[in-house]
């Protein structure tokens, strides 16, 4: 499913003492499947705008393009349930969301709300657990007496039972440990390929955006200011310093072993892994020209 935003604007509390506008005129278009990742510093942006991927949030000015549904400014937006069907927001600490006392019935919860019958939302409910790397076990315990990771999978288990097209993830691995900020990441990337959904990647860690996104966009002071593949934009080291971003940990590192080689690699590199690589080849290279 496609998402389109044309010349968004959004204020809180508009046409109040209070309001502030929090959105200028943003252009973004996120083509079908592919991974995009919206990243920018504390008060860009970010929030505000993954809120109208869904109808969460209407534009103040401008249209939000979801699939064949438009949401226009200025017009009341009629029946947004199948919108938030289709795309499935994963918030920050999505565990806080958890209420059911059985892990089976939280997650058959969802799709229920949104008429599946019973049998169906459990049958649902019981393929994802594994997909989320959860033994079947936890289905009859309480949410509560999980671990807090486990308790993350079980609500992104929900957010999937509604079958989305397209997921919203806003920073989803905050409070995690390494391991498992790694290991959620990974997750959502086999899903993202597996299933072939459009995923959105709404985050600060410029190592996420860098490993796993198609395409990047950075939010600055409430506008779109640039978008384009992760290898190029982090090619401008100097650019992301004037939006108050750095360098992703890996291409800082790449830098320092070129300034020790004196010699540049071929290309940027994104990953560990692929600098592994790059500096394989760079060596192998030297080594076959003398």
């Amino acid at each position: 499913m496609d998402i389109k935003l044309q010349q968004v604007s959004y204020a809180y509390s508009m046409g109040t003492p209070f309001e502030k506008r929090a959105l200028f005129d943003v252009d973004l278009e996120i083509p079908s499947k592919t991974y995009q990742a919206i990243i920018g510093h504390t008060g860009s942006g970010k929030s505000t705008i993954l809120q109208h991927f869904n109808g969460l949030l209407k534009p103040s000015k401008g249209e939000v393009h979801i699939g064949e549904r438009v949401i226009v400014a200025g017009k009341k937006a009629k029946e947004l349930k199948p919108i938030r069907q289709k795309v499935g927001i994963v918030f920050q600490f999505p565990e806080h969301q958890l209420f059911e006392e059985t892990v089976l019935k939280d997650i058959m919860f969802g799709p229920m709300n949104f008429g599946v019958s019973p049998e169906e939302a459990e049958q649902r409910a019981r393929d994802l657990v594994g997909l989320v790397g959860l033994p079947n076990s936890v289905l009859e315990k309480s949410p509560f007496d999980l671990s807090g990771g486990q308790m993350r999978r079980v609500a992104i288990a929900g957010v999937l039972a509604l079958q989305p097209e397209v997921i919203v993830l806003d920073e989803p691995t905050a409070g995690l440990d390494p391991r498992g900020q790694r290991e959620i990441m990974d997750m959502f990337y086999q899903l993202h390929k597996e299933q072939g959904l459009t995923t959105i990647l709404v985050t600060h860690s410029m190592e996420d955006a860098a490993r796993y996104a198609d395409n990047l966009a950075i939010m600055h002071e409430g506008r779109c200011v640039l978008t384009g593949a992760p290898r190029d934009i982090f090619a401008d080291a100097k650019t992301l310093e004037s939006y108050r971003l750095e360098l992703p940990r890996i291409i800082k590192f790449q830098h320092k072993v070129e300034k020790l080689m004196d010699k540049k690699l071929s290309k940027i590199c994104l990953t560990e892994e692929e600098l592994a690589l790059e500096i394989s080849h760079s060596v192998k290279r030297e080594s076959d020209e003398q």
